[in-house]
């Protein structure tokens, strides 16, 4: 069973602005290298029909392996340090393959 944990957001920095660029870039970088991560994907929101500008998407082996994802220090960091300040507004999704 993979999960796929997605999460979408909008910045509190401007659209196209040097920060924002930055924070994507600093999270795939920072993300992509913790154990576990796989298919590690950044999209850009095109409907008008969310004001949710990006989505960080993600697939893990299993329910364990996203929850060591979620302890591990680079990704409470990236969270309690870049999170918790750049993100204006989100929302998460987790989704496993009907079985």
């Amino acid at each position: 069973m993979s999960l796929l944990h997605t999460v979408v957001f909008t910045l509190a920095h401007a659209p196209g602005s040097p920060e924002e660029a930055r924070f994507l870039d600093d999270g795939v970088r920072i993300l992509t290298a913790i154990p576990g991560v796989q298919d590690f994907t950044v999209r850009a929101q095109v409907s008008p029909k969310s004001n949710k500008r990006w989505q960080f998407a993600m697939r893990f082996d299993d329910q364990a392996a996203y929850e060591a994802y979620d302890r591990h220090p680079d990704h409470q960091a990236f969270v309690a340090e870049r999170w918790l300040t750049e993100v204006a507004d989100f929302q998460e999704y987790d989704f496993v393959d009907r079985g």
